[in-house]
C-alpha cells in the first residue's frame, strides 16, 4: 500500500470516528443502528461474535466475565476506531463524582438502561445449555452488582437507586443522577433485569434466526396500540417488571448474590469464606432482597417530575404528613384520551400542569401521580408534597389520575392494575398509605362527575372502596 493510500485510509478512520460520535446521541434507537452498522460490515455474521467484538471495544473483559464467557479478544479483528469509541461510551459504566451515570442509554419508553448487564445476559444465552448457563445470567446480569451492594460498608450509601434525569429526551448525551448514587443505581437495575428477560426469553427459542438489532428493536420500539399493553406482545421493555417477577426466583437470585462473592474471592486467589461468614453474608442479602423487591417489583415504574419536562413547583410545597388513610381516583378528562407512548403522556403532563398552573393559579400540577396507558405511573406532587386534587381532602389522601375521559370507557386493565394493585402496595409498604386506607372516587368528597361514570362504576370493586361516611 503506497504511502497516499495510507494517509487516505488514517483520515478516513478519524473522520469516521467523528461522525460516529457526533451522529449518534445516548439514545437506545441510535446504540441499535451501530450495532446494525457492525452486522452490515459482516453479512451473516452471529450475535455471539457481535456480543464478544462490543465487549471487546469496552472492557468488559475482567476474570469474572470471562469464567463465563471467555476472552473477549477471541472475536477476531477489533471494530474500527469510530465503532469502538462509540461503544466505549455508550456501554462502559461508571458514575462521577458530581453525580453523573455513563454507560447508560434512554429508551422509548423513557426509562434508563445500563447496556453492560443488558448484554452481558444476552450473551449468556448463547452458552452450553448446562447449570452454568442459569448461573450465569443471574450473576452476570444482577448477582455480582446485588452482591456489591448489599456487602457495602455500613459508612456508604445503603439506599438502592437513584434514578437521574437527562439533559434531552430527543439527542440525550448527559445523564445526572437525581440523588447520591449507591453501587446499584435503577439504570443498572433495568439493565440487569432487560438481560436476564431476553437471554431466558431467547433461551426458549433455540432454532430461531437471530440478528442483535432485531431482538433489541422487538424489544425496545414496540409501538402500543389502542388498548395499551392489554394487547401488547409478553415482550417489551414496558413490562419489564411484569416479566422479570414471572421469569425470576428471587431466592436463587439471593443465592446466586452470595456465590458471586465466592468467585470473586476465587479467582482473586483470597482465602474462601468461613461458615460464620458465608451466614452471615446471606443473612445480609435476604435482608437487602426485601428492599429490592420493595422498590423494584411492588413499587410501578414511576417517570420522574424531570423526565416528563415538569416546570418548578411556585413557592414552598407543603409537606404531607405521613401515612395517610386515603386514596382519590380522578380521570382528567381533558385530555380525553388515553396516551400510549413516554412522548405523548409527558406532553399530557406538560399540558395539565400548565393548565393548573396558569388557568388556575395553582403552585403545581394538581395530582399526586398520574396513570397513563403507555405501562408508566408519572409523578405529580408525589408521595411528600400535599397536592390540590381533592378540595378539602388534599391533605389526607392522594389523588391518583387516569389520563383520559372515562365517562363511557374504561382505561386499560394494565394501567388500573398498576394503579390499584402496585402504587396502592407500595403506598402501604413504604410506609406512605395505613394498611386499611379507604379508596373513593372524586365525586364522592367533591360535587363532580369525576372520575366518570364508567370508571367510578369500576372502582367501587375495588378491595379498599369505601362509602362516604354521612
Amino acid at each position: 500500500m503506497s504511502w497516499h493510500w495510507r494517509q487516505t485510509l488514517a483520515l478516513l478512520v478519524v473522520i469516521g470516528s467523528v461522525c460516529t460520535e457526533a451522529s449518534f446521541s445516548l439514545h437506545m434507537n441510535d446504540f441499535i443502528k451501530v450495532v446494525k452498522q457492525v452486522e452490515d460490515r459482516s453479512p451473516g455474521v452471529k450475535p455471539i461474535k457481535v456480543l464478544k467484538k462490543i465487549r471487546r471495544a469496552t472492557g468488559l473483559n475482567d476474570p469474572f466475565i470471562q469464567h463465563y464467557l471467555g476472552d473477549a479478544n477471541s472475536a477476531g479483528p477489533p471494530l474500527d476506531a469510530g465503532l469502538s469509541h462509540y461503544f466505549s461510551k455508550a456501554v462502559h459504566h461508571r458514575v462521577t463524582d458530581n453525580g453523573r451515570e455513563e454507560g447508560v442509554v434512554l429508551t422509548s419508553d423513557g426509562t434508563t438502561v445500563a447496556l453492560g448487564p443488558l448484554l452481558l445476559g444476552i450473551e449468556a444465552r448463547f452458552l452450553p445449555k448446562t447449570k452454568d448457563r442459569g448461573k450465569a445470567q443471574y450473576q452476570l446480569t444482577l448477582a455480582r452488582d446485588l452482591s456489591l451492594f448489599f456487602g457495602q460498608s455500613s459508612t456508604q450509601s445503603r439506599h438502592l437507586g437513584p434514578d437521574g434525569c437527562w439533559d434531552s429526551v430527543t439527542a440525550p448525551q448527559v445523564f445526572t443522577l437525581s440523588d447520591d448514587a449507591s453501587l446499584l443505581t435503577t439504570a443498572q437495575v433495568n439493565g440487569g433485569m432487560d438481560g436476564l428477560i431476553l437471554g431466558k426469553n431467547l433461551s426458549a427459542k433455540p432454532g430461531r434466526s437471530l440478528r442483535l438489532s432485531t431482538v433489541l428493536t422487538e424489544y425496545y420500539c414496540h409501538r402500543l396500540e389502542n388498548k395499551g399493553l392489554d394487547t401488547a406482545p409478553r415482550i417489551i421493555s414496558q413490562r419489564r417488571r411484569d416479566n422479570f417477577r414471572e421469569m425470576c426466583s428471587f431466592q436463587l437470585l439471593a443465592r446466586e448474590a452470595v456465590n458471586s462473592v465466592e468467585l470473586q474471592r476465587e479467582l482473586k486467589r483470597l482465602r474462601k469464606m468461613n461458615v460464620k461468614e458465608k451466614k452471615q453474608l446471606s443473612t445480609v442479602v435476604k435482608r437487602g432482597m426485601k428492599e429490592f423487591v420493595h422498590r423494584y417489583i411492588e413499587c410501578p415504574p414511576i417517570i420522574p417530575r424531570c423526565m416528563w419536562g415538569a416546570e418548578p413547583y411556585r413557592g414552598t410545597p407543603t409537606n404531607l404528613s405521613l401515612p395517610l388513610s386515603f386514596m382519590y381516583i380522578h380521570h382528567t378528562h381533558m385530555p380525553g384520551q388515553p396516551c400510549l407512548t413516554f412522548q405523548q403522556c409527558s406532553a399530557d403532563m406538560r399540558s395539565m400542569q400548565h393548565f393548573h398552573q396558569e388557568d388556575r393559579g395553582w403552585d403545581d400540577i394538581g395530582y399526586s401521580f398520574v396513570a397513563g396507558s403507555d405501562g408508566y405511573i408519572y409523578e405529580g406532587r408525589g408521595w411528600h408534597w400535599r397536592g390540590a386534587h381533592t378540595l378539602g381532602h388534599n391533605s389526607i389522601g392522594y389523588g391518583i389520575s387516569f389520563i383520559g375521559d372515562y365517562s363511557t370507557t374504561l382505561p386499560s386493565q394494565h394501567s388500573m392494575g398498576l394503579v390499584r394493585d402496585q402504587l396502592a402496595s407500595c403506598a402501604i409498604s413504604g410506609g406512605r398509605l395505613v394498611a386499611n386506607f379507604t379508596l373513593q372516587g372524586h365525586r364522592q368528597v367533591v360535587n363532580t362527575s369525576c372520575p366518570g361514570d364508567a370508571l367510578y362504576n369500576e372502582i367501587r370493586g375495588w378491595e379498599h372502596f369505601g362509602e362516604v361516611e354521612k
